[in-house]
């Protein structure tokens, strides 16, 4: 079976208290879903405010959640670190997105059914290889020109249409969340970022068929 989620880098959040959050170790990736808890939302949302605040944009204090979500939709694109993890439970192999990967690129996998090959970051660097009517997919290569030792993910190419529908799902659940948490701690902001999120991250736009159609 293979498990796909939408997944998010970790903020640290040691001195972090605009919100709370939950306590998980920073770095890694969390799954974004409509099963979180108002916590994780909260830990989403503290890596998003810090990821997209460069050194030098405003040196000012955050002093509340208002603050820090206002100064999230100041950005021209929210940039979402994470991307697609992929977990075969058959073989036990998790491909991670990399470093640079973004989530908001994650619609470039409808493109893999047509041959191309989305950016997966690196350090870890994932490798993706079309074979025949379906793609194989390896955790981490130093040189993606040298044959990957291991066992790949493999993944029928027809079947991609149908994950990816799951991921949008998961992500919509993710976004109604979002909202709903907003609307608790920057109530004047919360359609605002309900919405920023869904453009940057193109989440409700509906998928188009992996052929290229509609």
């Amino acid at each position: 079976m293979l498990i796909v989620n939408a997944v998010l880098e970790t903020p640290d959040t040691a001195d972090f208290s605009l919100w709370p959050v939950a306590e998980l170790p920073p770095y890694q990736f969390m799954a974004l879903s409509g099963t979180m808890s108002p916590r994780q939302v909260g830990s989403a949302l503290a890596r998003l405010v810090d990821y997209n605040t460069l050194p030098g944009d405003d040196d000012r204090r955050l002093v509340d959640a208002g603050e820090a979500i206002g100064r999230l939709l100041e950005t021209d694109k929210i940039i979402a670190p994470g991307g697609l993890r992929l977990y075969d439970t058959r073989t036990n192999v998790t491909v991670q997105p990399g470093c640079c990967c973004g989530l908001e690129d994650w619609r470039e996998w409808l493109d893999v059914a047509d041959g191309e090959n989305p950016w997966l970051g690196h350090d870890p660097s994932p490798r993706l290889e079309h074979v025949d009517e379906a793609v194989h997919l390896w955790p981490d290569t130093v040189d993606t020109q040298e044959t990957t030792s291991g066992q790949p993910i493999v993944i029928v190419a027809g079947d991609l249409l149908g994950i990816l529908d799951t991921v949008q799902e998961d992500l919509q659940g993710f976004l109604s969340l979002t909202e709903q948490w907003a609307t608790r701690h920057a109530p004047a902001l919360a359609e605002d970022l309900a919405a920023r999120l869904d453009e940057d991250i193109a989440i409700s736009a509906p998928l188009r068929r992996a052929s290229g159609g509609p």
